[in-house]
């Protein structure tokens, strides 16, 4: 199984990593493992994007109409 070395790793992102794994009840190396393993699983923006375009099915929206339904969503939520 592959490896990985992370060098430089500030001490309190170190402290709060190894917080979290604790709470957990893991090792730092199971932690990592499983957050690294969801990380890989997300598509990047771009790659989202990207799968969108060759679909070739997208909607035309004009901008206006994305302001006005992004206004209308916060105002809901007060």
């Amino acid at each position: 199984m592959p490896n990985v070395l992370i060098r430089d790793l500030a001490p309190e992102v170190h402290a709060a990593l190894v917080e979290r794994a604790e709470r957990r009840g893991q090792s730092l190396q199971q932690y990592l493992s499983q957050e690294l393993a969801k990380l890989a699983a997300r598509p990047t923006v771009a790659e989202l994007f990207a799968e969108i375009e060759a679909r070739g099915d997208g909607v035309a929206l004009e901008r206006a109409d994305v302001v006005d339904a992004i206004r209308a969503g916060r105002e809901r939520r007060t």
